[in-house]
């Protein structure tokens, strides 16, 4: 079911995440989170304008039951902007005890084509800086709620993965870096600043990044001595994680496993 890799000032160009077809009736599985099973409900969390004087910028901010205090988890949405699927997962972190806020990098804005997601993108990267501020907001904001432990992850998938690689190199300072299928280096010097385990999910049909990236990914890690469980999954292609629905029969189980890892990750590098 799938390959292990390892465990143990740069801005990444985005990848291309394709655009999901309209859902079906998949079934269920009570081992996934419902959101990439195309079975999200209702939203749970609020809208919040997280970055000094912009009010255009709109995250969403889902927080679990009960006093904490949490850990708290950044979430970067794929190439489309900040879409319900992402918010529904954020409903679905904060379900497993994580503070959790899904980013907005493109002021609200969302694209409906491929010309228009890749329109938001650079226009995004065009200014890298402000995108890695949005991010040190979106942290600042989490360390500084009561209710959250201090410590603070930041995922994404994509365009977001790719983001996260970055803000993992760039940003202030957290505690976990996940990446699904984002854009990636293979710089040892460039990945030496990374000061904390890097998680990363991959699928072995994909071509951005291919299964080489991937493996030149890894190299640099363990020569830069960074920490790191990176799996690629065989039979599935680009975006399997986040839309299980699509295929479910080969996703599933593969999306599963890596559910269980980024469950453990998470636990190892955020939970005291």
């Amino acid at each position: 079911m799938r390959r292990l890799i390892s465990t143990g000032p740069l801005f990444l160009f985005a990848v291309a995440c394709s655009d999901p077809p309209p859902p079906d009736d998949p079934g269920t599985s009570a081992e996934l989170p419902p959101a990439i099973m195309g079975e999200g409900g209702s939203l749970e969390g609020t809208d919040l304008q997280y970055v000094d004087g912009d009010t255009r910028t709109t995250g969403y901010l889902a927080v679990p039951g009960g006093e904490g205090p949490f850990p708290a988890l950044v979430i970067i949405h794929e190439w489309n902007g900040l879409q319900d699927r992402v918010r529904q997962l954020a409903d679905d972190f904060a379900d497993e005890g994580y503070v959790t806020l899904a980013a907005d990098l493109f002021q609200g804005r969302t694209g409906a084509n491929r010309d228009e997601n890749i329109a938001l993108v650079q226009e995004a990267q065009a200014n890298s800086d402000a995108m890695i501020a949005n991010l040190n907001a979106a942290v600042a904001y989490l360390k500084g709620r009561s209710d959250v432990t201090g410590r603070v992850g930041a995922m994404g998938w994509c365009f977001g993965g790719g983001v996260a690689l970055s803000f993992g190199l760039d940003g202030v300072n957290h505690e976990a870096t996940a990446i699904f299928y984002g854009r990636l280096v293979d710089d040892p010097e460039v990945v030496a600043g990374l000061d904390h385990e890097v998680y990363g999910t991959f699928a072995a049909l994909d071509g951005g990044p291919s299964p080489e990236s991937v493996a030149a990914f890894e190299a640099a890690l363990r020569a830069a001595g960074v920490e790191h469980d990176l799996h690629i999954y065989d039979d599935v292609n680009h975006g399997f994680w986040l839309r299980v629905d699509e295929d479910p029969d080969v996703r599933a189980a593969p999306a599963a496993d890596a559910w269980q890892r980024l469950k453990d990750y998470l636990e190892r590098t955020l939970v005291p």
